[in-house]
């Protein structure tokens, strides 16, 4: 069992704290991704489990072992970088089993080694060739594959669809979401694209300014962010927030005059003259006639288009709500020209509030 576990982990570059004593349990054959802005701590959190930066304090053990002190080869991990790290004169067979001629196992051993992980990426016709006639796509499943060689107990992989175009970006998360399910290792994963944080993880760790916001599944971070952070982080489009006061115990003035019911799960838990950021989804704002059917509290609205984004199977409408410019969707969309007004229905069961002041979510 290979579980990675963090205890009030901490790390100091001078005087200047980056992470902040978190504290973070994965489960074997988890796949975990650290997620969050430039500067939020994920890579370097990523980088003193693979021993590869110091631990300032706290502790990290994998499979139950802890291992501050131990050099990044005494961990059992392999690591995937941004930037492939191939050795340019040598072949893919070369590269996939470099790692194990290092350590000198015997010749049969990394024969087998090496042409597993071939089978597993799809590597066979491409043994012979060296890194300079590779497409990045390919470069980055021999980088995979140089990893799968050493039979590790925990994948750590550091960005490594950055440098790939978007095309090529979704073909290798699915590459590396077939990986995982084939070798069902513990996979350490950080990214500052939040799509590929709900479509690959099993868990997402949110980072932000050296702190863990919030873990949970992809649908738990998206359906039930804990403040206005996670909810403008995960999702695309982010959520729709519109700053408000509440009113009594059951209306919410938004600002420009609109007012709208407390949603169902804030009820009971806000108080009158409360400033608050009123929060919903693009897909909980909908044309009438192109939503999706659902049972529930709903406000009819009657809004202005501004501007389009048409993406095939939906359209996104950007539209305005008590001054404040907001998106919603359209399913099975038609044309719809900038100053159209259509009529929405605004989803309230799915609608958020967040305190103003500490930004957090308001629900029973």
């Amino acid at each position: 069992m290979t579980e990675v576990n963090l205890s009030k982990v901490v790390k100091f570059y001078g005087k200047h704290r980056a992470v902040h004593g978190i504290d973070l349990a994965i489960h074997d054959g988890e796949f975990v991704v650290l997620v969050g802005p430039s500067g939020c701590g994920k890579s370097t959190t990523l980088r003193m489990i693979a021993g590869l930066e110091d631990i300032s304090d706290g502790e990290v053990s994998i499979g139950g072992r802890v291992v501050n002190d131990l050099p990044p080869r005494e961990r059992n991990i392999s690591m995937v970088f941004q930037n492939y790290a191939l050795y340019p004169h040598m072949t893919v067979r070369e590269n996939l089993g470099f790692s194990l001629k290092v350590a000198k196992k015997e010749e049969t051993e990394i024969e087998k080694a090496v042409d597993e992980a071939a089978g597993i990426l799809g590597l066979d016709e491409l043994m012979e060739r060296k890194p300079a006639e590779l497409s990045g796509g390919q470069r980055q499943r021999v980088a995979m594959g140089r990893a799968i060689v050493r039979h590790p107990d925990v994948f750590l992989f550091d960005e490594p669809l950055s440098n790939l175009d978007a095309k090529l970006r979704t073909q290798m998360r699915v590459e590396i979401k077939k990986l995982h399910q084939k070798v069902g290792n513990t996979i350490i994963y950080v990214t500052h694209d939040q799509v590929e944080a709900m479509t690959l993880a099993d868990r997402i760790v949110l980072m932000q300014d050296g702190y863990i916001v919030q873990v949970g599944t992809p649908l738990e971070l998206f359906n039930a962010p804990v403040n206005t952070f996670v909810a403008s982080f995960i999702g695309s489009p982010p959520m729709n927030l519109i700053d408000g006061t509440v009113s009594g115990t059951d209306t919410i003035k938004l600002a420009g005059g609109l007012d709208v019911p407390v949603p169902a799960a804030a009820r009971g838990q806000v108080t009158d003259g409360q400033k608050v950021q009123f929060g919903f989804r693009a897909d909980n704002l909908m044309p009438e006639g192109h939503a999706v059917q659902e049972e529930g509290e709903k406000a009819n609205l009657e809004l202005t288009v501004t501007l389009t984004e048409p993406l095939g199977t939906e359209t996104v409408l950007f539209t305005d709500i008590a001054g404040t410019e907001v998106q919603a969707k359209m399913l099975n969309p038609r044309p719809v020209r900038p100053g159209e007004v259509l009529k929405f229905r605004l989803m309230l069961d799915k609608c958020h509030v967040f305190d103003a002041n500490t930004t957090e979510a308001i629900r029973g």
